[in-house]
């Protein structure tokens, strides 16, 4: 066992043996059962005499931190584990001489620039099962093949151990753009060449890096309200000034944007949280009130993936032609949250900035994992899984719909929306009723989803229910539905 003691203070070796191991036994680096080095090593690598050791050794028997095996050595006991470990050295460790061994300094109190309490602990959200999980946001994991990743996995590992390893690009595995730019021309009528395009650790890197690149403190932001909560707090934490603007039947209020807004951060095909689309009049009106203003657009297109009625509307990066849009985009949603995938489709006056900004953040993402999935893309296996899952997601949402309106259509309505992983269920007029009453007690009866108030950046105009039907198992729906209603007819009051 390798043991580091510092010796470099003045004062009596002993002690400073004795606490050093006090210390690695309170804090877990020894833990009951090992088996400490012996006398005459650990002298001989300190650089005392084996005296020195075995005091040191022997006071820890008499106090019960050691036990001596004969033959064997000195194992830590099982009592001294639970014993935390000393603040710091005893003030009457004393050398010979009278030198005093130097007390210990106070740790100091290190503040952040800015509170995070803002944000909850992502673990929260776990903490015990779910029988009803309307939870927002995550895919299925079942539903993807496990298979098919494991052995394109299994290729990259096995054709990267052939050659020397080096570090990559900070824009992404190159066959991977080319796959990203292909699937979006496809899917998303866009023109994207593979050069414009950055991959990222999810959308919440591509936001980082394009607040670094984009942002100045003070610079006012433009935010959905309701909307993605995430975004919100991560521009603030770069310092800006984050503008709640709010959203209609038609999408975000264009005349609302304060006019020295640097940014507009939009959700156009699936608003979140409320999942209705921007009007193609809308979208006009936010790419022209960015031309004139020479502001950014960044487009948040979370989940368009799965759509389940009508023709989707034309993103903003496609009516773009100004190059205002950033588009972003995840496979977090689509795939795996765990597999943390995501991209920007950006200008090309701004990719150069954006890879160096990357660059300096991690350098680059997993280089197999990207490969991997670029052979996913251009295997056909992410049509195939995205074909299969819609028609998962449609049977669950069309449970959830005719749930809402059977047992909850007393107190809410479900917006209309036609993509997404989740539905809104706003509150009809004259119903009263704080979401925040009920999302607890749901909780801790097993059934999980998110109150709409709770994405409003200050009061809440409406409040409703967020429902999310990934992960919710068709057979869990109508009486997850059904556990909602009863909480809801506690504590709602209507006219």
């Amino acid at each position: 066992m390798d043991l580091w003691v510092d010796l470099s203070a003045r004062g009596n070796r002993t002690a400073a043996i004795y606490r050093a191991l006090v210390q690695a036994i309170g804090d877990g680096r020894l833990r009951a059962g090992d088996r400490l080095p012996p006398m005459r090593a650990l002298a001989a690598d300190l650089g005392v005499s084996r005296t020195t050791v075995a005091t040191a050794y022997e006071r820890l028997t008499a106090e019960g931190y050691l036990a001596g095996r004969v033959g064997a050595g000195s194992f830590v006991t099982a009592a001294a584990a639970t014993v935390p470990a000393p603040a710091g050295p005893a003030a009457t460790d004393t050398a010979p001489g009278g030198d005093v061994a130097p007390a210990a300094t106070a740790p100091i109190a290190l503040r952040p620039k800015t509170s995070w309490d803002f944000l909850p602990d992502a673990t929260s959200s776990r903490d015990g099962p779910l029988w009803a999980d309307f939870r927002v946001g995550l895919p299925d994991p079942t539903l993807f093949p496990f298979d098919a990743w494991r052995r394109l996995i299994s290729n990259e590992l096995r054709l990267r151990s052939r050659s020397p390893g080096t570090y990559d690009e900070p824009a992404g595995d190159p066959a991977l753009r080319e796959a990203v730019a292909g699937h979006l021309g496809r899917s998303r009528s866009m023109r994207a060449m593979p050069d414009d395009i950055l991959i990222t650790n999810g959308t919440q890197q591509g936001l980082d890096l394009l607040a670094r690149v984009l942002l100045e403190p003070g610079d006012v932001v433009a935010l959905e309200d309701p909307g993605y909560d995430r975004a919100r707090e991560l521009f603030r934490s770069h310092g800006a000034t984050v503008t709640a603007v709010p959203v209609d039947a038609e999408g975000i209020v264009v005349q609302r944007i304060p006019p020295q807004a640097r940014l507009v951060f939009s959700t156009p095909s699936h608003q979140f949280p409320l999942g209705i689309p921007m009007s193609l009049q809308r979208r006009r009106e936010l790419l022209q009130w960015a031309a004139e203003r020479d502001a950014v657009i960044v487009e948040d297109d979370y989940d368009s993936e799965f759509r389940f009625a009508a023709r989707p509307l034309e993103p903003l990066h496609a009516l773009d032609r100004s190059g205002r849009v950033i588009y972003a985009g995840t496979f977090s949603k689509s795939l795996l949250p765990t597999l943390r995938m995501g991209y920007l489709v950006a200008p090309p006056s701004l990719v150069p900035a954006l890879r160096a900004a990357r660059q300096l953040a991690d350098w680059h993402g997993v280089t197999a994992l990207q490969s991997a999935l670029a052979a996913f893309i251009t295997e056909g296996l992410l049509a195939g899984h995205l074909r299969r899952a819609s028609a998962v997601y449609r049977r669950r949402r069309e449970a959830m719909l005719s749930g809402i309106d059977e047992h909850l259509g007393e107190w809410l309505e479900a917006v209309p929306s036609a993509a997404g992983l989740h539905l809104t269920a706003r509150l009809r007029p004259g119903v009263s009723l704080r979401s925040a009453d009920i999302v607890g007690p749901a909780r801790a009866a097993g059934i999980g989803f998110e109150g709409l108030a709770a994405h409003f950046a200050g009061p809440a105009t409406v409040d409703g229910l967020v429902l999310g039907y990934g992960t919710a198992q068709l057979d869990s729906i109508d009486g997850g539905l059904a556990g909602i209603a009863r909480l809801v007819r506690r504590f709602a009051s209507s006219p």
